[in-house]
């Protein structure tokens, strides 16, 4: 028995040809070398002339063009029938097709994304409550950097479907700030001295121009909007630091911020608090001990 069965090993092992599953595993080498050597030298070629996203899918399909080739010779090396091969790639791609639709979709959605081309990597995007970076564009999600340097990924189906907002697709960006001011105060001296502000800030641009708008007349404050525009990439820093410039310069020239006072009312019949004015002497008297008190 044990020398049948080493007998058939071995008879199984003769008639496997090795030297063409060395060929074809030779083919496989060279087409993933050749595949990577030609993705990046068209994506340094191309670098000056596209985008990022750009290199990115050039490069990928480069790779995985020539990588199919080579798999498919490397195949035809080994002894198998290249109809066999495609007849069960069609099969296996029909059954995962089945099993997997929300790929499939994602898939979709990610061709529709790169023609339309919304956004490209190192973009700054807002899909719902999320803010982020863009920093890769797949086949299935968009992969994004928070602020706070959280990795977030979102399936391509859901940004077709859901508004998405780039905050970096143009080169300057607006900031609004609001301030309050009493209704006692000169509106058109606080205006003025905005503006002043904005001309004085290095960060501000010249054009478009900023502005003042009167916005409203809330409980205890008359509401201005304040308006400039930055360069994107200074959009954090400018805004902090004319809100910074905005209260002390207010502050130097006694222009009151108003904020919400709250009162205590117990009713109509309610008595006004007492207080008691004493002196730090009957006050110390008040507190030490009573040593004269008659037993």
């Amino acid at each position: 028995m044990l020398e049948t069965l080493q007998t058939t090993i071995a008879q199984v092992i003769g008639s496997i040809a090795w030297g063409k599953w060395l060929s074809a595993g030779f083919i496989l080498v060279l087409g993933i070398i050749l595949a990577t050597f030609v993705a990046r030298s068209a994506g340094r070629l191309v670098e000056a002339r596209t985008t990022r996203h750009h290199q990115v899918m050039i490069r990928r399909v480069l790779f995985y063009l020539i990588f199919i080739l080579f798999a498919i010779a490397a195949l035809r090396e080994a002894g198998f029938s290249l109809e066999v091969v495609l007849g069960a790639a069609g099969i296996l791609t029909v059954a995962i097709g089945f099993a997997s639709q929300t790929s499939a979709s994602n898939i979709i959605s990610g061709l529709f994304l790169v023609m339309e081309k919304p956004f490209e990597i190192g973009d700054t995007i807002e899909v719902d409550a999320t803010i982020g970076e863009v920093v890769a564009i797949d086949l299935l999600s968009v992969k994004l950097r928070t602020p706070d340097n959280l990795y977030v990924r979102i399936p391509n189906e859901t940004l077709i479907k859901t508004r998405v907002v780039n905050r970096s697709r143009f080169p300057i960006r607006r900031v609004d700030l609001l301030v309050g001011i009493a209704y006692a105060e000169d509106v058109e001296k606080v205006r003025d001295l905005l503006l002043r502000l904005a001309q004085q800030n290095p960060v501000c641009l010249e054009e478009p121009k900023p502005f003042v708008l009167v916005t409203g007349f809330g409980a205890s404050s008359v509401d201005l909007q304040f308006s400039f525009w930055v360069p994107k990439g200074e959009f954090f820093d400018g805004r902090g630091g004319m809100m910074i410039a905005v209260k002390k310069a207010l502050d130097e020239h006694g222009i009151e911020i108003p904020f919400p006072h709250t009162s205590v009312y117990a009713g109509s019949h309610s008595e006004p608090f007492r207080v008691q004015l004493m002196a730090p002497e009957q006050q110390k008297d008040k507190d030490s001990p009573d040593v004269d008190r008659n037993d």
